[in-house]
């Protein structure tokens, strides 16, 4: 764990994986899902490392998890969106860039996901964004704001965020000539989460074939764009 600073000054804890070879290593700082920062948002960040990126994890719920979905709920809907994105996001992404990182992108993951979209639209320093099913709504969403690529990842059998808003916001995208490469798995919500079964949840279900399509396409972006 280590910290930094907000733009406006306050400081904050993430969880940093750092590659073996760090020295001019790009950066990519990923958001968790409403569970907070837990085990399994940890070894994305680790796995990131391996493929020789510093994954930063800033902690949005500042140290609280939930270990179910009453508990999700109530810790996402006491998060400020817009404050989460524009400073805390936009924090990590300024660490990455002042400890080394030349370009560095945001993915995020169901909430995390949603908070990626809202990045990209109000955090100018990042170079990419890879969004894992979850969105924001549209309102929120000034696409005009993006100038960088984006990479989304979507379930149509997503019972949390429809795969219709999905299909809004990519028109949004489109008209303001945003570059952007949207998949749609046929996969349910939270398919890259080998923990979501484990949660209880029935809307949850891993996919591994879908799992493993998403990270190599993700790799392909990030060395693309970010590399």
């Amino acid at each position: 764990m280590i910290e930094f600073k907000r733009p406006d000054g306050q400081t904050l804890k993430g969880y940093l994986a750092e590659p073996s070879d760090k020295k001019n290593a790009p950066g990519i700082v990923v958001i968790q899902e409403w569970w907070g920062l837990d085990t399994e948002v940890k070894d994305v960040a680790d796995r990131f490392a391996k493929a020789g990126y510093r994954a930063l994890v800033p902690d949005l719920y500042r140290g609280k998890l939930a270990l179910e979905a009453h508990e999700a709920e109530h810790l996402m809907g006491d998060l400020n969106f817009g404050e989460a994105a524009g400073q805390d996001i936009r924090g990590a992404v300024q660490y990455l860039k002042a400890t080394g990182s030349a370009k560095v992108a945001v993915t995020g993951f169901c909430m995390g996901g949603a908070l990626t979209v809202l990045a990209a639209c109000n955090v100018p320093e990042l170079d990419g964004s890879i969004v894992w099913y979850g969105n924001p709504p549209l309102e929120y969403v000034n696409a005009a704001n993006i100038t960088k690529p984006m990479l989304g990842h979507w379930a149509l059998q997503d019972e949390f965020f429809p795969i219709s808003g999905v299909d809004q916001l990519e028109e949004r995208l489109k008209q303001a000539g945003v570059s952007y490469e949207f998949h749609r798995y046929d996969a349910k919500h939270a398919f890259a989460n080998p923990q979501s079964e484990i949660r209880g949840m029935k809307p949850l279900e891993y996919n591994a074939v879908a799992a493993q399509l998403a990270w190599e396409r993700t790799i392909l972006f990030l060395q693309k764009y970010i590399n």
